[in-house]
């Protein structure tokens, strides 16, 4: 049975962004934070960080945020940046102001750029980042493209071939996948993440993209529920989908 990992309490606190080490004292000072109904007054007693935390305690009478790891699926909006250093509104103003500052941090497995909606994942577990992106695992990317003119209908061959070189690229393209659904609509699963890809190889093509939604990533698919700057805690099975292509 693998053992659970523990912290101190007023460090965990700290940590998922409930205040500096001295505010989460006073916090717990105040008789603020329970656990099975119990007030918790020792700041340096050690907790085992198990999965049903979140739902055992509670901070200010709310449960307690969901410790580390944490990946979230959000539903990103058109005008938000994904970036700290990009101008404009920031996705991160989508979360509660404490999670923006715990720690680990959370960061978003690629990105989207503000004209670009759809599918995004935020987590603190940077080995999932980096599983998800490495070119080795090839988790394919798929977008709902509309187009300014409608397709010649060689496309789909071109991107395919693996031989589209982009302009200010050396190496071409891996081969993608593109599935014509009207005349200036259609789907592109790309399994690569150059800069403005998408729009790039239409581009290439004498295309512009007008619209770009992303609805799949792996073998996971935006969930219906989620509206525009909607978000949810991931499942098990949802990260595992990641990695499980259609």
């Amino acid at each position: 049975m693998i053992k659970a990992p523990t912290a101190r309490l007023d460090r965990l606190l700290a940590n998922l962004g409930y205040g500096t080490r001295r505010e989460v004292q006073g916090l717990i000072g105040a008789g603020r934070v329970l656990l099975d109904g119990k007030t918790l007054r020792d700041i340096g007693q050690r907790l085992p960080v198990t999965a049903d935390l979140a739902q055992r305690m509670t901070v200010r009478g709310a449960p307690l945020d969901p410790p580390s790891p944490l990946t979230l699926i959000i539903h990103k909006p058109l005008g938000v940046v994904c970036s700290h250093r990009e101008a404009g509104r920031s996705l991160y103003e989508l979360l509660p102001d404490r999670w923006r500052a715990r720690d680990p941090v959370l960061s978003t497995i690629g990105r989207l750029d503000a004209d670009t909606s759809g599918l995004l994942l935020i987590t603190d577990d940077g080995g999932l980042l980096h599983r998800v992106i490495s070119p080795r695992n090839h988790v394919a990317k798929r977008y709902h493209v509309t187009l300014d003119r409608p397709l010649e209908g060689g496309e789909a061959a071109l991107f395919a071939a693996g031989t589209l070189v982009l302009e200010g690229d050396t190496a071409p393209l891996a081969p993608a996948r593109l599935e014509p659904l009207a005349a200036t609509t259609a789907y592109l699963t790309i399994t690569e993440g150059r800069y403005h890809q998408v729009r790039r190889m239409f581009a290439a093509v004498g295309n512009h993209v007008t619209g770009l939604h992303r609805d799949r990533m792996g073998g996971l698919d935006l969930p219906g529920d989620l509206t525009p700057g909607a978000f949810r805690i991931s499942t098990e099975s949802e990260i595992a989908a990641l990695f499980a292509g259609k």
